[in-house]
């Protein structure tokens, strides 16, 4: 395994550590990105899927990138970042895993299920996966999220829960929360008052943010400000923000990203992730690429130049939050 690139000076090329992999699309034969299936070959044998999730994370390596994120219900994907880490003795200390609990995987291997998670905030649920990502991630493990925290589900008001937390926390974990839905910026502001021992519970958070849904940027910032550390997910809208949306009612938006794309001589992903990776609040910018061609491609973004004037063209491609959450809604597992 290569050690992080260098620039032409000689330096480590520190932006790329704003650059990680998730492995959502890599560990399971279902998600709802646009183009999964192809992505895959069809091919949903284990044994494939995890030479597949391999490929891609040493492609991610040599590329610089050393932040990693799963979730238990990603399928498989804690195990196959597990053998990927192991196999090649990478040191706990020159890498970063993250991973969440919260919700069970319950497709059963199957691309199509009557539910492919099954979400529960619990105490117990919290005991069984913190339990099950250790052994499978540890050392490496430092840190661990709430996945999709919502009001609704009352996890920000289990003292239980919270209590667990805090303990992890003290046992020497990060703690963190990831968002989801058009609430964000709520949960995240009632995250951003729970105190443990006078200090901040939560020290990351995961948060939708991309060229179409920027609902929650005054509340990242603020996050970003109070110390947590921000990375942002879905940076592509599952696929939207790439050459494979041929959506008819996103044709006036595609066009717009075309023609800046060309003009940056770049591709329509790079272009939105770069937009992403200018926002001064990001602090960690995930890729949710499954093929190494596609991880390359989001690599590139590192090196645009996302100028103002670009900026405020691409302000018209953003959504209403519960457009934007409709429409994810709408995709389908594939």
């Amino acid at each position: 395994m290569s050690p992080l690139p260098k620039d032409s000076d000689g330096n480590y090329m520190t932006k790329l550590s704003r650059l990680g992999l998730g492995l959502a699309a890599l560990g399971r034969p279902g998600y709802i990105n646009l183009g999964h299936a192809a992505d895959l070959r069809h091919d949903y044998e284990i044994a494939a899927m995890e030479a597949n999730a391999h490929t891609v994370l040493d492609a991610a390596w040599e590329a610089g990138i050393r932040y990693f994120d799963a979730a238990r219900s990603y399928g498989r994907a804690e195990q196959f970042l597990s053998t990927w880490l192991k196999s090649h003795s990478i040191p706990s200390g020159s890498v970063k895993v993250g991973s969440k609990w919260g919700y069970t995987y319950t497709a059963d291997w199957q691309i199509e299920a009557e539910k492919h998670e099954i979400k529960e905030h619990s105490l117990s649920v919290l005991q069984r996966q913190i339990k099950e990502s250790q052994e499978l991630l540890s050392p490496y493990l430092q840190l661990y999220q709430i996945h999709s925290a919502t009001l609704d589900s009352g996890v920000l008001e289990n003292k239980q829960v919270l209590d667990k937390l805090a303990q992890l926390r003290a046992d020497g974990l990060q703690i963190g929360l990831s968002l989801s839905g058009t609430k964000q910026a709520d949960i995240l502001q009632r995250a951003l008052e729970i105190n443990y021992d006078g200090t901040l519970l939560f020290g990351s958070v995961q948060a939708t943010w991309n060229l179409l849904e920027q609902s929650a940027t005054a509340v990242l910032a603020t996050a970003h400000d109070a110390g947590l550390w921000v990375i942002v997910k879905e940076a592509l809208a599952n696929g939207r923000l790439t050459s494979r949306n041929n959506m008819p009612d996103f044709a006036d938006k595609r066009a717009l990203l075309d023609k800046l794309a060309a003009q940056k001589e770049t591709t329509i992903d790079a272009l939105a992730l770069a937009g992403v990776l200018a926002q001064p609040w990001a602090d960690m910018v995930l890729s949710g690429a499954a093929t190494v061609a596609h991880l390359r491609s989001n690599v590139t973004a590192v090196s645009l130049t996302y100028d103002p004037a670009t900026a405020a063209q691409l302000q018209q491609l953003i959504e209403p939050p519960d457009v934007y959450w409709q429409t994810r809604s709408s995709l389908a597992w594939n």
